[in-house]
């Protein structure tokens, strides 16, 4: 199972050859992605210059592709996840690390949600 981040579908609608080939190797049943990056891509057509065009386009993809939700499992993973990140990755000092977000240490919280959604679904 391979779970697409905004960037691989992004490729793909954009026709990208060799997204689309990889893609196709690979068929439906491979294949997913989850409502964050559904969001994301909804925002990028939404804010593009042929926004219905790319509207149209993100929807199509998307009606062809398996999308997870996020539920109380996933939030679960991603509460211990963000914490495991914070205690590797943050200050040493409790103190400190009580007010560290995870953007300051380069991680979106999209990218984490998105990693919450993967290590559910394995």
């Amino acid at each position: 199972m391979y779970l697409l981040d905004t960037n691989h579908c992004s490729f793909a609608i954009q026709g990208q050859p060799d997204s689309r080939s990889r893609l196709a190797t690979l068929g439906q049943s491979q294949v997913a992605t989850c409502v964050i990056v559904q969001a994301e891509l909804i925002y990028m057509a939404e804010n593009s210059q042929r926004r219905d065009t790319n509207l149209r386009r993100v929807k199509g993809f998307l009606d062809n592709i398996l999308i997870y939700e996020i539920n109380s499992a996933t939030a679960e993973i991603y509460g211990k996840f963000q914490a495991e990140l914070i205690q590797k990755f943050g200050p040493k000092e409790k103190r400190k690390r009580r007010k560290t977000r995870t953007i300051d240490l380069s991680f979106s919280q999209h990218d984490l949600w998105i990693a919450a959604i993967a290590i559910q679904h394995q």
